[in-house]
């Protein structure tokens, strides 16, 4: 009998820390193909053309939220149709109306008492959740504007390498359950995911990540099997 997988998505009762697990690592992912197409360039916002621009790059953009620098919070762009308009404020829309759907609160506050890095990882979440390309900060007078974007410009880069290497950086640095991550990490990636008692294989073509676990989910090891180390 075929055993079939259980999909990433949101369940009930999940809390926000499990939602960054599940979908985080692939928006880090994402980000990072965004970087290898802009480099060094600094973005430009048009919220009248609703538009990001990186000089000869330009993005139709939908706009999450803003940090307020001075005050430290977090205001979604769903709270502010009479700043952005209807039209720029879509995607925020959307995930509140998931968040209303499963009770996150992260998603339906409209003001949020948070530091720099918690928006980014509400931006992260939300580009995930909603098959966004990637997204970016833009500063503007004491503000931080997140906007989210899709476009062709980016191109996945998918080598076993770059897959090892994100998910070692999200784990480190972000506050989640390893476990959880990288399984989700791999099925949102396409790739065949095995689990085993102490460790969990990606199969990602020829190659196999494995990652080993202690009892309390954190990594012990992060090592690439196989000649496809692209």
């Amino acid at each position: 009998m075929k055993i079939i997988e259980k999909p990433v998505e949101i369940e009930e009762e999940d809390t926000f820390k499990v939602i960054l697990s599940k979908y985080g690592a692939l928006a880090l992912d994402k980000q990072e193909n965004l970087s290898e197409l802009i480099g060094d360039q600094v973005g430009e916002l048009d919220i009248e053309k609703g538009e990001l621009s990186f000089d000869d790059l330009t993005f139709k953009a939908q706009i999450l939220g803003f940090f307020m620098q001075d005050s430290r919070q977090w205001s979604w762009a769903w709270d502010n149709e009479e700043i952005f308009g209807k039209e720029l404020i879509e995607t925020s829309l959307e995930i509140k109306a998931i968040g209303e759907k499963f009770e996150i609160a992260e998603f339906t506050t409209p003001l949020l008492n948070a530091t720099f890095d918690d928006c980014h990882t509400l931006a992260m979440t939300t580009i995930s959740i909603l098959d966004m390309d990637a997204y970016y900060a833009v500063s503007e007078d004491g503000l931080d504007i997140f906007v989210a974007f899709k476009s062709d410009l980016i191109k996945e880069n998918d080598s076993v390498k770059k897959f090892r290497d994100t998910f070692y950086t999200f784990q480190k640095n972000f506050n989640i359950y390893p476990n959880i991550a990288f399984e989700s990490y791999t099925k949102l990636k396409g790739y065949d995911f095995k689990p085993h008692e102490d460790f969990a294989l990606a199969k990602i073509g020829e190659a196999r990540v494995l990652a080993g676990y202690t009892e309390r989910g954190n990594i012990t090891r992060l090592i690439i099997f196989g000649d496809d180390e692209r």
